[in-house]
């Protein structure tokens, strides 16, 4: 009768256990909150201020040929080339939904024809990104770019499956174009390597 009792007992505590612990699997993983195109078009011209023009073109480009953006960054970089060029920028990583946003950094080299600097406000679409710590890494890129006082910039750095989509909004004078990287970190770096 006792070891019946102890059976029930334990049969009792860990088939609930068990069935706690598969039913995650068992659930379908809800896709993750997406930004439309309304909503990156209104953050774009608050962040770069109303009236910026094309803006709304380069938007549009961007969400024709990659889709809803799951996290935005808004920051600022500074760049400059004569041959090798040299980017610098920061900014925060901010996900559709709210919650707590993430300071980020970028560096990066590049070599190419380009000259000149430039100095720019940055408002980067994420893509796939699995999660907060992906982003941390080095994301290879063709940027081709054409500032003379002003204008924007768009083009995409990709690592599997991640791809971001840098809007710049440039002031000064740097024409070209570059091979090179923007590599992300958690804290400032001088070493774009």
């Amino acid at each position: 009768m006792k070891t019946l009792a102890r059976w029930l007992l334990i049969c009792c505590l860990v088939v609930p256990l068990m069935a706690a612990a598969e039913a995650p699997k068992n659930q379908q993983q809800q896709p993750p909150k997406t930004y439309k195109q309304d909503e990156v078009l209104k953050a774009a011209e608050d962040f770069f201020g109303t009236g910026a023009k094309g803006l709304a073109q380069v938007i549009e480009k961007a969400f024709k040929e990659q889709g809803e953006p799951m996290a935005i960054i808004r920051g600022e970089e500074a760049s400059g080339a004569i041959g090798v060029g040299l980017r610098y920028g920061h900014g925060r990583l901010e996900y559709k939904g709210g919650g707590s946003s993430t300071k980020v950094y970028w560096q990066g080299p590049s070599i190419g024809f380009d000259f000149g600097a430039n100095a720019s406000k940055t408002f980067v679409l994420v893509y796939n990104l699995p999660s907060t710590d992906a982003l941390f890494q080095r994301y290879p890129g063709v940027e081709g770019s054409l500032y003379f006082v002003g204008g924007f910039g768009l083009h995409y750095v990709q690592s599997d499956k991640t791809v971001l989509a840098p809007v710049r909004f440039g002031l000064g004078w740097r024409q070209g174009v570059g091979v090179g990287y923007m590599h992300f970190s958690r804290k400032k770096r001088y070493n774009p390597f």
